[in-house]
């Protein structure tokens, strides 16, 4: 027996003798004596009793390599590699040694997976339409990938990240559509990636985005495969985090944040109306408390005679100025919505009721805050919450606190001032290197058709131009044209 063999594999094993929960045991077996060890932990017993055992006592075999012919278990290996072993046996894999030679060593996939089942989306629900979301486990999503693009150009890469958690990390692409160069970009962000510790997919996310100091997600994240699958289908290239319920899509622009995946389930006026409304609705919580409070402070001439005595008369008893009035109220609103958030369900709904209801009153009673200025940081509250995205919806509740500074500082001016440092920040935003603010800028007239508005399926028989894709075109629309003629 080789002493420095034995050496090696004893000093491998003795690094992980300090986790009360390794197995390390002599079986006898009817043929050759052999060394199991495993983490009870991680590695699933009825692999063991069911398939590894028997087949140690009852089958003849004399070498390791005789041995793995008899164990009929998928992903086994022989190795003589320390390294390999060790960090097979910590992601659940049996490791058997011949009690005579410790080295090499046959390695069998025992790995016991924890993970809940499918259930609905809670973040992107949606009334029509598929009712599956991601769980945690990295082959159970792709699973429900799959199982929607089945063809044999539906390609995975593997990576792992993390010198401590080796989460392992896969980026999705359909070969001869994506564009390669997209693929090469995301795949090499993520083996640059110097971390400890990957928990999920959006600590990928924050690590190779395009700009850092950015408060716009450049990535869409979700939980639907029907909207993964789909943007694959367009030529988009998508991130899996094991331990991770939500999935990285890119490269992605602004309006893309917008876009509910129900509205392709539903009439395309129906749905372009609701986009339509999103829209509204994100510029309207924007401005609409700054542009209250620059109003009151610098331009009371732009308000009608009959509404400004309506303002006069809610805020006579006001004794503080517009700004800090409305900045008591939205700092109310978000700390009842993240009260809400963190408390448990039942308690989050009667915190954000009551406690609307009651503060809401109190504060007009008491001549802190106005009731129309009430009205208004209410609706535009509202109007957040009709973000699609949830991190995006992060964002535009950010926003309206600099445009408030801006609206007290020279008014009107001011909130123009603002927008025109977003626009620019906008402009000069990439994802993965294509234009974030696309299809507005640079404009292409081909990409509206599914931007502000949706068009019919016929007119979408083009691939995004963005994504610069091999093939852009999705199906013939004079075909489809003509089978459409010939069936009526």
């Amino acid at each position: 027996m080789d002493q420095k063999k034995k050496d090696s594999i004893e000093k491998a094993i003795a690094a992980l003798k300090g986790s009360s929960d390794l197995i390390e045991y002599e079986e006898k077996a009817k043929f050759q004596n052999c060394r199991i060890i495993y983490m009870k932990t991680l590695a699933d017993s009825t692999v063991i009793q069911n398939s590894v055992l028997p087949s140690l006592k009852q089958e003849q075999w004399y070498t390791i390599a005789q041995l793995k012919e008899t164990i009929k278990v998928e992903n086994m290996l022989i190795t003589n590699d320390t390294d390999v072993i060790k960090e097979k046996i910590l992601t659940g894999y049996i490791m058997i040694s011949l009690c005579e030679s410790a080295l090499p060593c046959l390695l069998i996939n025992a790995n016991k997976t924890a993970a809940r089942a499918i259930s609905l989306p809670e973040v992107e629900f949606s009334v029509v339409g598929p009712k599956e979301a991601f769980v945690e486990s990295m082959e159970t999503n792709l699973n429900l990938i799959r199982k929607r693009i089945p063809i044999p150009e539906f390609q995975v890469k593997e990576l792992e990240v993390g010198d401590l958690s080796k989460t392992k990390v896969a980026v999705l692409y359909i070969e001869g559509i994506t564009n390669e160069e997209n693929v090469k970009t995301i795949t090499q962000r993520i083996k640059d990636i110097q971390f400890d510790q990957i928990s999920d997919s959006s600590f990928i996310s924050q690590m190779i985005a395009d700009n850092h100091l950015s408060p716009f997600p450049q990535l869409l994240d979700t939980e639907r495969p029907d909207r993964v699958a789909s943007v694959l289908s367009e030529g988009k290239v998508a991130v899996i985090v094991d331990g991770s319920p939500h999935i990285l899509l890119g490269p992605t622009t602004l309006i893309e944040f917008f876009s509910a995946f129900e509205d392709y389930f539903l009439n395309w006026i129906i749905s372009s109306f609701f986009r339509l409304i999103r829209v509204f609705a994100v510029g309207f919580s924007i401005l609409a408390t700054p542009v209250y409070v620059a109003v009151l402070t610098y331009h009371y001439e732009l308000i009608p005679r009959e509404l400004l005595n309506t303002l006069v008369a809610s805020r006579q008893n006001i004794p503080i100025p517009p700004i800090l009035e409305a900045l008591f109220l939205e700092l109310t609103i978000e700390l009842l919505r993240e009260a809400g958030a963190r408390l448990p369900t039942k308690v989050g709904q009667t915190i954000g009721i009551v406690g609307g209801i009651v503060i809401g009153t109190a504060s007009v009673e008491a001549g802190i805050t106005s009731n129309i200025l009430l009205i208004i940081v209410a609706l535009a509250a509202l109007a957040s919450f009709t973000t699609p995205v949830y991190v995006m919806g992060n964002t535009i509740r950010l926003l309206r606190f600099p445009f408030l500074l801006f609206a007290q500082w020279i008014g009107l001016l001011g909130i123009v001032y603002c927008f025109c440092i977003l626009l620019t920040h906008l402009l000069r935003l990439t994802s993965l290197g294509r234009p974030f603010l696309e299809p507005i800028f640079p404009p292409r007239t081909a990409d509206m058709k599914d931007a502000f508005i949706r068009l019919p399926f016929s007119l979408l028989s083009k691939r995004p131009l963005e994504l610069r894709t091999n093939n852009s075109v999705r199906f013939s629309s004079r075909k489809a044209r003509e089978n459409k003629d010939i069936d009526e």
